[in-house]
């Protein structure tokens, strides 16, 4: 039988809000402990993080259903023969202190270009608030200005001829 060579893999989660933020390292660390007990090899990574969710996510947790609108998100990448990454995603799976996880296949491309999630943010928060009907008075002024005079007389003598026809 030949030997089966490792893939490269991407595991993404969302840790509980209601975990302590001092804690949220240590959970970090056993899913890298995890992974390296099932024979994976750690790549990349970055720490799980706070943020606010785009929409409330609904898991049921103690007898009831819980909405959670923020959570810490990180991710791990790293390489495991195929036939050991699904007891990653049961060990996952059964850890209540995930609100979602996410297991992927990555292609060479996208194991060489890691996309580092909390540093985005940070560059998204520089982003200037711009009025829209102010935007739009802009945009119709800078138009009109650029417009010839003769493409002016055009649309004109267009009107014109709508309006006759009516």
């Amino acid at each position: 039988m030949p030997a089966v060579e490792a893939s490269s893999y991407e595991l993404a989660f969302h840790v509980l809000p209601t975990i302590a933020e001092g804690e949220v390292e240590t959970v970090f660390q056993g899913v890298k402990d995890m992974i390296t007990k099932n024979g994976g090899n750690i790549i990349s990574e970055e720490a799980p993080a706070r943020f606010d969710l785009a929409y409330e996510i609904i898991k049921y947790l103690e007898g009831r259903n819980r909405k959670f609108s923020s959570a810490y998100f990180g991710w791990v990448r790293f390489e495991i023969t195929p036939t050991e990454v699904d007891a990653i995603g049961e060990v996952m799976e059964a850890d209540n202190q995930f609100l979602r996880h996410l297991l992927t296949k990555l292609t060479k491309v996208e194991m060489e270009n890691p996309f580092f999630f909390h540093e985005a943010l940070e560059d998204d928060k520089q982003i200037e608030t711009v009025d829209v009907d102010e935007a739009l008075a802009a945009d119709k002024e800078k138009t009109a200005k650029e417009e010839p005079e003769a493409d002016k007389k055009e649309v004109k003598e267009e009107e014109e001829v709508k309006e006759d026809k009516a």
